[in-house]
């Protein structure tokens, strides 16, 4: 069915809505500017499409990973431009692996990267940012409750595109509950500010600083797992083989370009979103162009400053309460990948590699005091993700391996 432009621009605004809540929440919980994001999304989306063809139905958007990383190096005192600095570090690793993938093949990522690995990875992701959602929470419990409450109702009980946006629709129920309710809630900032504007952008290479670099650059190996299994998504949804074209050394490259212009101009990193793989599974219009258009729309939003201050009044609570459903639902798909990658639990050394991500993860992260070389933080979660990786492709694997007996089970069997 051949589409008018009308419906394209609808379809593309469509996509707009699915990728706002997550992209701008990002820049909200670290202290980014959610302009410069939706314009960082919107240009990098467009710089994918370029870079892989014009082939791929994919929306970039802020990436969750980044969030601990950066939080941490605002907390150790670090400027913008130097957490900037550290995102195109970042991105330089994207475009490195880039050009590993175009010499050594699609399957060998595939290797590195298998459920076992990725799957722990993203728990750990979800775990480590549950202290921060709570922590946003307990200002104004009611009015968190409130906010998580309405997005819970709107992912179970609503219908069609509703049933999509349910971050959305719990930061408008709770935004109104502020507005109506909150002693604290103020509208000045959006009266100064004007409707039309280019953002206010931190250049991220006006402050190179080696130790936020290392801290921030080595997230992009966790991200390059949740941008294998995305792609993957989308191909099996439009029904083609992206990692056979474009390729997916085109791919890693656009999203590592998108990253580049993001850290560059103050924006937080980009990475591919499912919540648009999940808009084409239930339109089913795979026209990549209409994911442009839905970029243009980004663009446009990133330039009007009174939108910007409008998402700067939305108290803390309402985006704890978003955050309690959205660290929890990351959590989820990470075991979600290790039950579809049929990973056995009974295989002495798959619990291993899982426990050592599990561990190293979630205990570095919560150390009282950051894990460092010299003074060079390491980050637990870039940490886990290579110990997995080294993991899982050293330890051998044995068909015939023996089941690890829990101590319960020696009980019941006596």
């Amino acid at each position: 069915m051949e589409l008018t432009m009308q419906k394209k621009v609808v379809l593309g605004l469509q996509h707009t809505i699915a990728m706002f809540g997550a992209t701008v929440l990002v820049p909200l919980l670290t202290g980014l500017n959610p302009s410069v994001a939706l314009l960082a999304a919107g240009v990098g989306t467009l710089l994918f499409h370029l870079v892989t063809k014009q082939m791929v139905p994919v929306f970039l958007g802020s990436s969750f990973a980044f969030i601990p990383p950066i939080v941490l190096s605002v907390e150790r005192g670090y400027s913008w431009a130097s957490i900037g600095a550290g995102i195109v570090g970042a991105a330089v690793l994207y475009i490195a692996m880039s050009i590993i993938v175009t010499f050594v093949g699609s399957d060998v990522i595939r290797r590195i990267f298998p459920p076992i690995v990725t799957g722990p990875v993203i728990v750990v992701i979800g775990i480590t940012l549950a202290p921060v959602a709570i922590g946003m929470a307990e200002g104004e419990w009611w009015l968190a409750i409130v906010t998580l409450v309405a997005t819970l109702v709107a992912a179970i009980f609503f219908r069609g595109l509703f049933k999509m946006l349910p971050i959305l629709t719990g930061a408008i129920v709770g935004y109104l509950s502020a507005v109506l309710f909150y002693s604290e809630f103020s509208f000045d900032a959006v009266g100064e500010a004007s409707w039309v504007g280019w953002p206010e952008m931190t250049w991220g290479l006006g402050d190179v600083q080696w130790a936020a670099i290392a801290l921030i650059a080595p997230i992009a190996f966790v991200t390059m797992i949740e941008h294998v299994g995305d792609i993957l998504a989308n191909g099996r949804v439009v029904g083609k083989d992206f990692f056979d074209e474009p390729g997916l050394n085109r791919t890693l490259l656009g999203d590592g370009v998108a990253t580049l212009f993001a850290g560059l101009v103050g924006g937080p990193p980009n990475t591919t979103y499912s919540e648009n793989t999940g808009v084409l599974a239930v339109t089913k219009v795979y026209d990549p162009f209409i994911i442009r258009i839905g970029a243009v729309f980004a663009i446009f939003l990133g330039l009007v400053p009174k939108l910007a201050a409008i998402l700067r009044t939305v108290p803390v609570p309402v985006l704890g309460g978003l955050s309690i459903v959205l660290f929890g639902m990351i959590a989820s798909v990470g075991m979600r990948t290790l039950v579809e990658g049929e990973v056995d639990f009974k295989k002495s050394r798959n619990m291993i590699v899982v426990g050592l991500i599990l561990v190293f993860g979630l205990g570095v992260s919560g150390l009282s005091s950051p894990l460092a070389i010299g003074d060079v933080a390491i980050s637990g979660l870039a940490l886990a993700a290579v110990i997995g990786v080294v993991a899982n492709l050293i330890l051998p694997i044995d068909t015939e391996e023996a089941e690890i007996v829990m101590p319960s089970e020696k009980k019941s069997a006596q």
